[in-house]
């Protein structure tokens, strides 16, 4: 405080100079502050004046004047925002060089650093005094201190402005002063004119404009509409059977949710993805495959996308064994079903033996293309006291569920059936789609024709059939319970059946291997006996295959053909693989369906083969347009002849390397809920038929059998 008083005093005094002391300075705050600032800037700068009229050492004022300087600079500041940073003007002899116009005030550049060695402008952006301020000429009191030289300069500068702002160089007005983007904010039609007028559609500027613009609007809209739309269109749908299958649930809704990114096996090498036809030049792709790589796969009921083992007996066929899942698992890259013997048939359902059955029914189907199977059958090639398949009698016969009597116990079974119906139901084996008596009990209608009642089984009296009649036939009246289509011609349902496709029905016979392969029709010819004409069949080989004695009895007529298997391909001999299968066209005219063994063609049946019979008076069947679901299995029956017990080994084993379908690329279709064909909606109304073994017969289920318009009034 004290140091203040004197300094207030020293600065109302003026300096030690009469001379320099300018008049009219009684009040600090008089005409003229800077007469105020002078003397108060020389007391610290200068020292405190004593007794003898010099100064006393200005160390305190010094220390005292850095803290003061330190607190302008942010009065600096302070001021500088408050004046939108208008910058202080230079002195009129620092004023550079104007490129403004005439009568527009001048705007002063900050100045660079000060640096005391070199004379130059200082950084820090404050501006310095005029060079003929009176607060400078005292500066030179202190020699050899370039700081306070350069603080005293900077300081005064501070404050020499008057109190009106238009006097500081700077216009107080922004609007006042032009910027470059001003044409912009202010449009002047006038003055735009000329530039407006020579805008040009022609010119490169606007091709370019909207050429870009042409660009992105075609790019956003292939990229958000048409890249949309091409996914959409051509992608292959698959049929979800009804439901969510392949991905989720099947029509049914028995199997949970399980998520497979395609019907084709990964593993399947990408050089079988086609396969030439044995029927023609054209080659089939690949829709399904199963390699079996994938070690201790479960078939259990909703275990496997795919495939479903059995749980139950077959007693269809009187088979001897129980088909359990647990007969059936992958194993070193192969699908193993085995046979085996019970110990205790009080754990296996009271049955002495125990087998396998799968099938892909209601979870892969497919109508038209190839079925091909890779398979190392069990036993042995010739087991001993086998018995001719020829020779057997009984007709009943899902027989590729159940094993072929005549080949003992070394018999596998592969089998198509249609995914729609179920076993035992009055469906299976027919394949027809017309109205006549072809439809009925028996085939007859009054006891006609006489050609349905003799001629036919030997162990049933000569009578042909037994079968109870087409259920959901073409006469079905309307408003019965019938999955449809209906035919837009005359307004009548399609026929729906179940019929049969056997690829492989093994057997020994005189100490060689043979598989039967064959259909199973409805209704039948007289006789038994199908148009086997050398125009509607083909034998490719007939050292390996001929026809089969066997035609078919009081339930099923078959078209069949034996062939010599690879003898070396079974458990018991070397273990390797052949190739069986079949390649069908559904339908009538050009259909056909051909074999496949030991990776050869073996023979084919054309449509025509199955035409029209007039001694029975029937129609022709078509070659199965129903959708076709795959088994595979092993099982043991007596119901086709004698077995030898004694020379079987148990247990034995059927190994299936893989399994695939093709199909004709332009004619792609798989699913076993096809527009063509549906039959979701029924089974889930008759969902208890399909589920329940104990239900052997339709009258069991309760249900009235549908009036057909032959026999009812409709």
């Amino acid at each position: 405080m004290e140091l203040t008083r004197l300094a207030l005093k020293h600065a109302g005094s003026g300096s030690t100079d009469a001379e320099s002391r300018p008049a009219g300075t009684e009040h600090l705050f008089g005409q003229d502050p800077r007469i105020f600032q002078q003397g108060f800037f020389n007391f610290f700068l200068i020292g405190i004046p004593d007794a003898n009229g010099g100064y006393q050492d200005s160390c305190q004022a010094q220390d005292l004047l850095k803290s003061v300087l330190n607190l302008l600079r942010l009065f600096e500041i302070r001021i500088c925002a408050l004046l939108a940073q208008v910058p202080v003007p230079y002195p009129s002899s620092h004023h550079r060089p104007s490129t403004m116009e005439p009568g527009r005030p001048t705007y002063p550049n900050r100045i660079p650093s000060f640096n005391s060695s070199s004379g130059s402008e200082p950084e820090h952006g404050l501006l310095l005094p005029h060079p003929s301020s009176p607060f400078a000429r005292n500066t030179n009191r202190v020699s050899g201190s370039s700081y306070l030289t350069e603080s005293r300069s900077t300081i005064s500068a501070k404050f020499s402005l008057t109190p009106d702002p238009n006097t500081w160089g700077s216009s107080i007005y922004p609007s006042d002063e032009p910027e470059p983007d001003d044409p912009l904010h202010d449009p002047d039609p006038k003055r735009d004119r000329l530039n407006d007028s020579g805008a040009s559609l022609l010119s490169s500027r606007s091709f370019s404009n909207l050429g870009c613009l042409i660009i992105l609007v075609l790019g956003l809209t292939a990229l958000f509409l048409g890249y949309p739309l091409i996914v959409h269109f051509n992608r292959i749908e698959q049929s979800r059977n009804g439901g969510f299958n392949l991905g989720g649930i099947n029509a049914s809704g028995q199997i949970p949710e399980m998520r497979f990114a395609s019907l084709i096996d990964p593993d399947t090498s990408s050089s079988e993805y086609t396969h030439k036809s044995f029927s023609g030049d054209k080659d089939l792709v690949l829709v399904f495959s199963d390699e079996f790589n994938t070690e201790g796969r479960s078939f259990y009921p909703g275990d496997d996308p795919y495939w479903e083992a059995s749980d139950f007996h077959y007693w269809g066929t009187n088979n001897l064994e129980w088909y359990d899942p647990s007969s059936l698992i992958t194993r070193n890259g192969s699908l193993e079903i085995t046979l085996s013997r019970v110990a205790n048939p009080e754990s296996n359902h009271n049955l002495n033996y125990k087998g396998g059955l799968m099938t892909t029914w209601n979870k892969f189907c497919f109508t038209g293309g190839m079925f091909l199977a890779s398979v190392t059958l069990p036993g042995a090639s010739n087991v001993q006291g086998s018995v001719d398949v020829g020779k057997f009698r009984s007709g009943w016969a899902w027989s590729y569920f159940g094993l072929n009597g005549a080949c003992a116990s070394e018999a596998s079974i592969f089998g198509l059936l249609t995914s729609s119906l179920p076993p035992f139901s009055p469906q299976w084996p027919y394949s027809y789609d017309a109205c006549d008596v072809g439809t009925l009990p028996n085939q007859t209608l009054n006891g006609l024709p006489l050609a349905a009642t003799q001629n036919g089984d030997e162990a049933n009296g000569g009578v042909l059939s037994y079968l109870p009649g087409q259920r959901l036939s073409r006469c079905t009246c309307k408003g019965e319970s019938h999955p449809g289509p209906i035919h837009k011609a005359d307004g009548t349902y399609v026929g729906r059946s179940a019929p049969e496709i056997d690829v492989i029905e093994a057997q020994v016979s005189g100490g060689i291997g043979h598989v039967s392969q064959s259909g199973q029709w409805g209704p039948f010819n007289a006789e038994y006996e199908w148009l086997n004409t050398t125009d509607n069949y083909v034998i490719y080989d007939h050292d390996v295959v001929e026809l089969n004695s066997y035609k078919g009895g009081v339930y099923q007529q078959a078209a069949s053909a034996v062939a010599i298997t690879n003898q070396d391909c079974y458990e018991l001999q070397t273990g390797c693989s052949s190739i069986y299968g079949f390649e069908y066209v559904p339908g009538f005219d050009n259909a056909y369906i051909t074999w496949i063994n030991d990776n050869q063609a073996s023979w084919t049946i054309y449509a025509a083969g199955l035409g029209v019979d007039s001694k029975v008076e029937i129609s022709a069947r078509p070659v199965p347009e129903e959708p076709m679901y795959l088994i595979l299995n092993l099982g043991l029956s007596e119901n086709f002849g004698a077995i030898d017990f004694e020379g079987l080994t148990f247990p034995t084993t059927m190994r299936v390397d893989w399994v695939r379908v093709y199909q004709h690329e332009d004619r792609i279709n798989i699913g076993c809920d096809p527009e063509e064909y549906p039959i979701a909606a029924y089974i889930n109304e008759y969902l208890e038929a399909y589920t329940n073994p104990n239900l052997t017969t339709w009258e069991q289920f309760n249900q009235p059998w549908l009036k057909n318009s032959l026999v009812d009034q409709c």
